[in-house]
């Protein structure tokens, strides 16, 4: 009795793992033990260095140039996190940039994470836009209420069939919901690959481009680790976009419960500095996805 129970449980075992196997075959791993498993250099490789065998990466941005990397596949929907450590002291002039992008042409879908540099002493600011179906001009912006350059702090963008959540450190910073029904875009069809690059937007990055950058501060560096990807890969499997039971599709992935959505409130309550959905120059009108909450 015993021995046949051991069997029937070896083999139960080996059919989760075979089941596991499946499903990881039509799901994208999460956290690649190296860079470069995941990620290629598309802007100047001379300024991004591997750290810690590959587990990690320095972007350098100077006079010369700055720098930037993607994702080797494109994904549609899911959920990609990475840890970053922001420029430290006089960052003023400079963005670094997580975000995802389509890479079309005409009607581009892309979700935004933009840090804006600083003065020294200065908070930093996060700057989030959303694109649909080739509509942006969607920005809001986020006093991180942390040092983001003392330590690693981790971004993440949740993309499923019911909304965009943009997160740090798991408190939702925001929230862009499908509002398909009342006739308003959500990126949905096409494919999205995963970017960062750090470079000079002394424009506009800081204080509208009052403050501009000081090459005497240069170089600048910013550090990513803990590549976390976990999505449906394009091309890959058609039904893996449309499946329910992706884990990021779940009830729970739905809308924000009831702790995520107080920390959302918080975060919006005392520490956004713009919505383009209260200015009243650029929408006289509110954008009617602005009327929908969270």
């Amino acid at each position: 009795m015993t021995r046949s129970f051991s069997i029937v449980w070896k083999n139960n075992v080996v059919a989760i793992f075979l089941v596991g196997v499946v499903t990881l075959l039509s799901v994208t791993n999460a956290k690649p033990a190296t860079f470069l498993q995941d990620f290629r250099v598309t802007w100047s490789d001379s300024h991004i260095k591997q750290l810690d065998g590959g587990k990690g990466i320095q972007l350098l941005l100077d006079q010369n140039s700055g720098c930037g990397f993607a994702s080797k596949s494109k994904y549609l929907f899911g959920r990609v996190s990475m840890k970053i450590k922001l420029i430290p002291g006089d960052s003023a002039g400079t963005v670094t940039a997580f975000y995802m992008n389509s890479d079309t042409d005409q009607v581009r879908d892309e979700l935004d994470f933009e840090f804006l540099g600083n003065r020294t002493g200065q908070p930093y600011s996060v700057q989030t836009n959303v694109y649909a179906h080739g509509k942006g001009d969607r920005e809001q912006r986020v006093n991180l209420w942390f040092d983001p350059a003392a330590d690693f702090h981790t971004y993440s963008i949740l993309w499923n069939h019911h909304h965009v959540v943009f997160s740090v450190d798991e408190v939702p910073i925001r929230v862009y919901k499908n509002n398909e029904a009342k006739g308003l875009p959500f990126p949905k069809m096409q494919p999205m690959g995963i970017y960062s690059t750090l470079w000079e937007a002394d424009d506009w990055a800081t204080r509208g481009g009052l403050e501009k950058i000081d090459w005497n501060k240069a170089p600048f560096y910013a550090y990513y680790k803990d590549f976390d990807i976990e999505g449906c890969p394009a091309p890959g499997p058609s039904a893996c976009a449309s499946n329910p039971s992706n884990w990021w599709e779940g009830t729970g992935y739905q809308q924000l419960d009831a702790v995520a959505a107080r920390r959302y409130r918080w975060v919006r309550t005392n520490h956004m500095v713009y919505d383009y959905c209260t200015d009243k120059q650029r929408n006289p009108v509110t954008p009617p996805e602005c009327m929908d909450g969270i």
